[in-house]
């Protein structure tokens, strides 16, 4: 059982939606081979602003959700990618499923990134998700949740997990030691999809997308800095193998977690 995989690395540019959305719907089109998965950075539409009064989008209603549906239909595969949209009143840093029937899943990032303020502008998340697709159980997270294990950990639960980032350089180190780490740790394929260049506030990305096995090894270009989209198949059964050769989840200890 197989899932093809296609990631998009690229630059944002800032606070622009129809810009963004123009720029992305290029290199979405650009994929020619059939695939399964597109995967986008995170706030794909904007960058990773605080600005959400201006241009968060009502999820009831948002062009850039329909934008997904549409190549979703399209390309017949799942999109994925995070939005800054309002709802109920609130504002969220939110992971948008679109499958190409139509029907929408969504994850609220859990943990809001602090040092930026990101606590102040957007409402965190209470609930994981995780959903099937092409007989695999898949796990979305965003950004700064890859630094807390406890939320991800892997009860037998997912195959793959899947971040979206605005990483910044600065930290980039983190980030490949962190997508190794909860791979290793998940026995989980780990996919860590970022963006390039520099954003409003001048902080730079270079981006590091890369997809790790769970052995912690990279499957594809580990440390890439430029515009690319990358596209892999991954095979179920060679998740199985590994995981009944080295049954290290049967021996993780037991706990809840409360939210």
């Amino acid at each position: 059982m197989s899932l093809k995989i296609s990631f998009i690395q690229t630059e944002l540019h800032w606070e622009q939606i129809d810009r963004n959305l123009e720029m992305l719907e290029a290199k979405v089109n650009a994929i020619q081979q059939e695939t399964d998965l597109i995967v986008l950075p995170e706030m794909f539409s904007t960058g990773f602003s605080m600005n959400s009064e201006a241009f968060a989008e009502d999820f009831q209603n948002s062009q850039s959700i329909k934008w997904m549906q549409k190549h979703a239909e399209a390309k017949d595969a799942c999109v994925l990618g995070s939005l800054m949209v309002r709802d109920n009143g609130k504002h969220f840093n939110r992971m948008i499923i679109a499958f190409p029937d139509g029907k929408l899943l969504h994850y609220d990032k859990r943990h809001r990134f602090t040092f930026a303020g990101e606590d102040q502008y957007y409402s965190a998340g209470s609930e994981k998700l995780i959903f099937e697709y092409k007989g695999w159980k898949i796990c979305p997270m965003v950004c700064y949740d890859l630094r807390f294990p406890v939320w991800i950990r892997n009860k037998h639960e997912y195959d793959l997990l899947i971040f979206v980032a605005n990483w910044p350089e600065a930290r980039v180190n983190a980030w490949d030691t962190l997508l190794s780490a909860r791979a290793i740790e998940n026995m989980s394929y780990c996919l860590g999809v970022n963006r390039v260049g520099i954003d409003g506030k001048d902080r730079n990305h270079v981006g590091h997308s890369c997809l790790y096995d769970p052995l912690g090894e990279a499957v594809t270009a580990k440390n890439f800095e430029g515009q690319k989209t990358t596209t892999v198949t991954l095979q179920k059964s060679d998740l199985e193998a590994m995981r009944q050769k080295m049954a290290f989840l049967e021996d993780q200890d037991d706990f809840d977690i409360k939210v």
